[in-house]
């Protein structure tokens, strides 16, 4: 048995004889202490007292004497005599009472709280490298209520029975997230980490919660805990190498705490809106090591999306002159778009071992593990191992979430598609033509509708007129294959050239993912055919709504189609180190397509309307022929690190880029096919976070034709490019240049896509400006196209406009030719990404990979 579970056997053991201290903790004037540590004084045992004061310990019969500490108050101690039934008691603590003696005050001037950190900072890598294997036991905690959700949210209303399913009131409030855990925290020098997951409950669910335990380590230099979107660059420790140059430091004065002299030091940011802490941070004399600390993050610490953070820890020895955290606590409060949350998640360590013996190969890729049996522990080995009494709000949730979850009809097909069947709407002719469809049909709720709205897919262009393009999708999980069937209709008309062209197809996707108990399959199979109206450049951003636009208002018709009929099959497969492989072969009967109307709104720019065929690189329109494909691309991202859920593992990244080699073949003379190339490319891409220098992303590409004896134009080398102000998909496109300027069927080219995101470095010294929270990206795009032709871009933008909007200065230039300037918007910042990601992905993503 290992030591883990025997642990767990043990305490549950003991649990039938032992019998539980509990109580509150306040202060002097009968005011809760929420989270306060509860210890149990000779040893490394405690407990957290919860948010309403009130803690709770097991233990078996006989005298202790427990020692109550709260950051910022004088500890108290009681002697208990435990026997055989429950003791209640109280703490009161009241505020430290600070001294400053005259034996500390320094001359010159200089505030003694200076030299004390100078000691703190020098003493630092010590404490950081003190240990160099150790093992420690976590309980985790996490809440996050809704103080305040509004009636509607940028216009859209919500729905009552959404605000029912989040168990809100009638005012708004309620608990929207509640989850425990318990874990095994195992490390060794330099670098060397493992999580290992023993228990995990979700409140009203079967998954997993947030399992990870977020520690604020200040013997950092850099505290980057959280993901990017609460904090880019991290924060600076108050006993950073380089912390005096950041903030300032104020004795506050001295108390004494188990014979150890404890210096109270408040910490102030020299500077607003730069990624520091302010608050109070305790270091012991002599030794200067953190002896605990309540420290606050606002917005004017460079903190996104959350208002505030206040961070508070509490460390004990646990061996003779070594000392680690007992437990943390951070709570933060948000105030977005009119919604008012809140939350806490409280870490409780315990059974430290600091000389752990490992077993060979333990430390491996994979750094989180989770138990096989993590989600279904009993009630009764919860109120075990909990240190941390729930409250009577979170008992009822519990209680009420997880009964709802036990008589829910979900289908396992069902929640396997991840979508919720407990409410359907009726199908009405309005919703055909706005917002679409997505429901369930049958009598088992066992088939997913998915109907594209007709008003989105109504689009202007000089070759078709007006033309709309409904799509329908049918989806069902067949069990016995363990696959989910689609099935896709797609038709498009043209009023103006009065062609139809209608297409179908059939996928086949085993993805278990929604289900953490099935291992997943990732793979796929598709075959699709029909006749279909497809860009020159099939992969092309340009999408219907934006050459609407840009037709009507400024003759700018930079959509290029042709009409095909086709038949192509595809196979993909994904494995868990995110290595992904991908053959599809297919063939078209590609026939031209001429412009059919100039209508236009504004007659000023009748005269910009061009051909319908790539000008840049074709003189006159293209002439029917016939192309048989095959095409395959390999991704790989070597030194993935892995979470290993129960029954498969997920990549969760690494310090190596990505890689990726693609291959195109053109095969002459098979079903009459006139092409006969071969095309190949071989790309490297990655993000880096920099931490106080920002971040940066890049894209490199190698590639070029090796034969190019038979190459039609759809079949060229094509660059992402932007059809208008709005900017192209970043990293990707290049911002200045024409579509199709630069399609060719050289034998060699690279491009190159870089981006710096400074994340507030310099614009938070700007006044006033550092108040906008806006932040600084430049960069450079570049292209070499074998023998002579070179093309550059450098850009300077401004990000995080509004949390999302992006504003680039771009000049282009190109073989001598004089600079082109223009400027470029689109979504860069805190919710930039996700704005992106719904820009470039098509509703319905069958669509695209078909």
């Amino acid at each position: 048995m290992s030591r883990t579970l025997f642990l767990i056997f043990l305490l549950a053991t003991l649990n039938a004889s032992a019998q539980k201290i509990t109580g509150t903790v306040k202060d002097s004037q009968g005011n809760i202490l929420p989270f306060a540590s509860v210890l149990v004084k000779g040893t490394a045992m405690g407990v957290t007292a919860n948010n309403h004061g009130e803690f709770s310990i097991s233990l078996s019969p006989g005298k202790y004497i427990l020692d109550c500490r709260y950051v910022g108050y004088l500890s108290q101690e009681k002697e208990i005599d435990l026997k055989n039934e429950t003791v209640t008691t109280q703490f009161t603590l009241t505020v430290q009472q600070l001294t400053l003696s005259e034996v500390v005050i320094k001359k010159g001037g200089e505030d003694p709280a200076y030299e004390i950190i100078r000691q703190a900072i020098k003493k630092r890598p010590d404490y950081e490298n003190q240990l160099k294997t150790y093992e420690v036991m976590v309980y985790m905690k996490g809440i996050i209520k809704l103080k305040y959700l509004p009636k509607a949210i940028l216009g859209q209303k919500i729905p009552d029975g959404d605000r029912s399913d989040m168990g809100l009131d009638s005012t708004g409030k309620g608990i929207i997230y509640l989850s425990e855990s318990v874990a095994k925290i195992s490390a060794q020098q330099p670098d060397k980490y493992k999580l290992e997951v023993i228990s995990s409950r979700v409140s009203g669910s079967k998954g997993f919660g947030f399992d990870i335990p977020v520690t604020i380590d200040l013997y950092k230099n850099n505290i980057n805990s959280f993901p990017p979107q609460v904090s880019a660059r991290g924060f600076v420790s108050p006993i950073a190498d380089g912390a005096l140059n950041f903030y300032k430091y104020k004795l506050m004065g001295i108390f004494f705490e188990g014979g150890n002299q404890v210096n109270v030091i408040k910490v102030t940011p020299r500077r607003d809106f730069e990624p520091l802490f302010s608050g109070i941070i305790n270091i012991t004399e002599n030794d200067w090591r953190i002896f605990s600390f309540d420290l606050l993050l606002t917005k004017k610490s460079q903190l996104q999306l959350i208002d505030s953070l206040n961070i508070s820890q509490i460390h004990i020895p646990v061996q003779k002159e070594i000392w680690r955290l007992k437990n943390q606590v951070m709570r933060f409060n948000i105030d977005i778009l009119g919604i008012q949350a809140g939350g806490d998640f409280v870490n409780v360590y315990s059974d430290y071992n600091l000389q752990p013996k490992f077993p060979k190969k333990f430390f491996n890729n994979v750094v989180m593990k989770y138990d096989t049996a993590v989600n279904k522990k009993t009630h009764e080995y919860w109120d075990t191992v909990r240190p941390v009494p729930l409250e009577p709000e979170e008992i009822k949730d519990y209680l009420v979430k997880d009964s709802l979850l036990k008589v829910s009809n979900k289908a396992d097909s069902l929640r396997r598609l991840g979508f919720d069947t407990t409410r359907q709407k009726r199908i009405s002719i309005t919703n055909i033509f706005y917002p679409g469809i997505n429901t369930m049909l049958g009598k088992k709720r066992a088939v997913l509708l998915q109907v594209e709205p007709l008003l989105r897919s109504l689009q202007f262009n000089t070759v078709e007129g007006l033309a709309v393009e409904p799509s329908i999708v049918l989806s069902k999980y067949i069990k016995s294959i363990q696959s989910n069937i689609s099935f896709i209709g797609d038709v498009r008309y043209g009023f103006n050239n009065q062609h139809l062209n209608p297409w179908g197809g059939i996928k086949f996707t085993s993805r278990e993912l929604f289900d953490p108990g099935i291992k997943p399959k990732l793979q796929s199979f598709f075959v699709a055919g029909g006749k279909r109206v497809s860009q020159f450049f099939k992969e092309s951003q340009i999408d219907g709504l934006g050459n609407t636009i840009g037709s009507l208002l400024y003759g700018r018709n930079f959509l290029k189609i042709y009409e095909n009929n086709f038949v192509k099959a595809g196979y993909t497969k994904a494995w868990e180190s995110s290595a992904r492989f991908r053959i599809e072969a297919g063939y078209e009967d590609r026939m031209p397509l001429d412009n059919t109307t100039d209508f236009i709104l504004n007659k000023k720019w009748l005269s910009r309307y061009t051909p319908n065929y790539p000008t840049e690189i074709l003189s006159s329109q293209f002439t029917r022929h016939q192309a048989v494909l095959v095409h395959a691309s390999f991704s790989i991202k070597p030194g993935q690190k892995y979470i290993q859920f129960p029954t498969y593992k997920m990549a969760i990244g690494s310090k190596l880029p990505t890689f990726m080699i693609d291959y195109t073949k053109g095969i002459k003379n098979i079903f009459g096919s006139d092409v006969d190339y071969d095309k190949w490319a071989f790309n490297l891409s990655d993000d880096a976070n920099l931490k106080l220098a920002g971040s940066i992303k890049y894209s490199l590409t190698f590639g070029g034709f090796l034969n190019k004896n038979a190459v039609q134009v759809q079949d060229y080398k094509h660059f992402f490019s932007s059809d208008s102000k709005i900017a192209g998909e970043y990293v990707k496109a290049f911002q200045n240049a024409t579509p199709y300027y630069f399609s060719n069927t050289s034998s060699f080219y690279t491009e190159l896509h870089f981006e710096h995101h400074s994340n507030g470095l310099l614009t938070n010294k700007i006044p006033l400006f550092k108040r906008l929270n806006w932040n600084l990206v430049e960069g450079a795009n570049a292209l070499y196209i074998k023998p002579d032709t070179k093309y550059a871009e450098i850009f300077v933008g401004i990000e995080n406009i509004f949390k999302g909007i992006r504003l680039d200065a771009v000049m282009g230039l190109q073989n001598g030719m004089k600079p082109v300037f223009t400027y470029r918007v689109g979504f860069g910042g805190i919710l930039g990404d996700t704005f992106n990601l719904l820009r470039f992905t098509r509703h319905n993503k069958i669509i695209d990979e078909w």
